[in-house]
């Protein structure tokens, strides 16, 4: 997946998912750090909009109040 360095690491996984996980071709080792960056990526956006919850909600007050900036020159 991906060329950085790689960490070895042992992960305690349920025995019958890594069996399908084979019989169907699949490389464990990138499924699962295609799994865990998925979650790092949902995480990283969760806490970004819990940090910016405030600009983003006066964001939004903005716009329901004057109308979205320059929208006299949208094409549609």
């Amino acid at each position: 997946m991906s060329t950085q360095a790689r960490k070895p690491t042992e992960l305690p996984l349920d025995e019958t998912l890594i069996a399908e996980a084979h019989e169907l071709g699949l490389d464990v080792a990138d499924a699962a750090e295609a799994g865990i960056a998925r979650a790092v990526k949902a995480e990283k956006e969760r806490r970004w909009k819990i940090e910016n919850a405030d600009a983003i909600r006066a964001d939004n007050d903005y716009v329901a109040k004057h109308g979205l900036p320059l929208a006299k020159y949208r094409i549609w």
